[in-house]
């Protein structure tokens, strides 16, 4: 039995050591707002906050957050940054699909808590992960230099 700190709670869960967390996530703790993409890191689909760090949880295995803390998308709005994102992403009409904009909306906001103010690089190297098949890129980096200017 493990004990996991996700979005501020702690949840006992009786998983094997190298599942990976977003299965947890999703299937066990039943929070579908975090998004199976490609299953190899690759896509961005699956991005959390570990310790504020953006990760993919796809393949980060549930046995390595001893002590831990894990923000998912459905909490991220609860963090200064977190509701600066979103509010842009709305307010930007970011999101087509929108199957991708959860892991944009986590990789974004762990750039703003790194780096107040990035500059166009800085998303780019931020934002490189996510994978946004309908092409909303250039939104995406309006919308992170308009939460960056709030």
């Amino acid at each position: 039995m493990k004990t996991l700190n996700i979005n501020g709670q702690f949840h006992q869960v009786d998983v094997p050591d190298d599942m990976p967390l977003l299965w947890v996530i999703r299937d066990v703790l039943g929070m579908t707002g975090t998004k199976f993409g490609c299953g190899i890191a690759q896509c961005g689909a699956c991005t959390v906050h570990v310790d504020g760090e953006a990760v993919r949880s796809c393949l980060y295995p549930v046995g390595t957050l001893d002590g831990k803390r894990v923000v998912t998308i459905e909490a991220v709005g609860g963090t200064p940054n977190g509701a600066k994102i979103q509010k842009a992403w709305l307010d930007r009409e970011v999101v087509q699909c929108g199957y991708c904009q959860s892991g944009q909306i986590m990789s974004a906001t762990a750039l703003l808590d790194r780096i107040a103010k990035p500059t166009d690089a800085d998303i780019d190297d931020a934002m490189s992960g996510n994978i946004c098949r309908c092409g909303t890129y250039v939104r995406i980096r309006d919308a992170i230099h308009a939460a960056a200017e709030v």
